[in-house]
């Protein structure tokens, strides 16, 4: 299993766009095969920048993902509301408290 960790940050005017588009997705991309975890977590602070963390049965199975309609689809919508380049990490847990 891995743990995927996506940082966006939007045009301010642009957040309410991103979060009806997330809204709209969100099942698809938790249903899509090997997905076994999706959360959108906001920094409210700053009111713009948002994660996603998920979680992957494999590295196959993000890659899967990344190729899939479904992805190209919505990065493509995504992607244009940014207002900064995204970061992505791919991490584990090393302390389950």
């Amino acid at each position: 299993m891995i743990n995927r960790l996506v940082k966006m940050e939007f045009e301010p005017g642009k957040v309410n766009t991103f979060r009806a588009l997330f809204e709209r997705q969100q099942q698809q991309i938790r249903n899509f095969p090997g997905c076994l975890h999706l959360e959108l977590w906001e920094h409210e602070a700053s009111g713009n920048i948002f994660f996603t963390f998920s979680k992957w049965e494999s590295e196959a199975a993000l890659d899967t993902y990344r190729h899939s309609d479904l992805f190209r689809e919505t990065w493509a919508a995504t992607k244009v509301l940014f207002c900064a380049k995204p970061a992505a990490w791919t991490v584990k847990e090393t302390i389950r408290l």
